[in-house]
């Protein structure tokens, strides 16, 4: 089993920047695929950034593009969604994902484990 526990989310005003960092334990050496998504009151889960096992690979939601950096350190098995530029549109709970193999970043029934949640909430 793996489990997921994100952190980092907070207030912060529009144009504003927040890190958040999903850490992973148990067994973290299947988990060669890793995500954020988002989840806003009323609206589905959201995909936001996705990021192979080496790194080399990254997907991001045409929201997130040019704002959102995605980045993952193994030796730590941690994965952090640094967002920059933030609006009142991205206010939301932000959840981490992790899971072997996949098609498509932006599927959430593709992902296998998922954290709790962190909530992230941007003033105007």
């Amino acid at each position: 089993q793996v489990q997921l526990v994100e952190s980092g989310g907070g207030l912060v005003q529009a144009g504003g920047s927040l890190r958040l960092s999903c850490a992973a334990s148990g067994r973290t050496d299947s988990l060669y695929v890793m995500g954020w998504f988002r989840q806003a009151p009323g609206k589905g889960r959201e995909f936001v950034a996705g990021i192979s096992w080496s790194g080399d690979s990254t997907d991001y939601a045409n929201s997130a593009e040019g704002r959102f950096t995605i980045s993952r350190d193994n030796a730590k098995n941690t994965v952090d969604l640094r967002m920059n530029s933030l609006k009142p549109e991205d206010t939301a709970v932000y959840y981490c994902a992790a899971t072997t193999y996949l098609t498509s970043y932006r599927r959430p029934h593709e992902y296998r484990y998922w954290g709790q949640g962190t909530q992230v909430t941007v003033s105007s």
